[in-house]
């Protein structure tokens, strides 16, 4: 597995009607928040945009920087339904509760 991958894909609901969307790694998040505007980043944003960058350059692990995505997705109201959390160290994976 590359190091990047993310152990369970981030689902987002970008908008209505709008099919999810699945991101698999941390290039692929890093690729949508450089397409969030710029009027919509917040401290959240910057966060997760961190992680995301950091863990490309080894200085975050991937889990961090997954988990730093799926909080910006949360707050920004993207997270689809269905979306599973990551499952802990000798967990299982559970529903995130709404």
């Amino acid at each position: 597995m590359d190091r990047l991958q993310f152990e369970v894909p981030v689902r987002i609901a970008p908008g209505a009607g709008l099919p999810v969307e699945e991101i698999y790694s941390v290039e692929q998040a890093l690729d949508f928040l450089q397409d969030w505007s710029a009027r919509r980043q917040g401290p959240v944003y910057q966060k997760a945009f961190n992680a995301c960058f950091g863990a490309t350059v080894d200085v975050v692990k991937t889990e961090d920087a997954c988990r730093a995505f799926m909080a910006f997705c949360r707050v920004a109201g993207l997270m689809a339904d269905d979306m599973m959390a990551p499952r802990k160290r000798g967990g299982e994976a559970r529903a995130l509760q709404a």
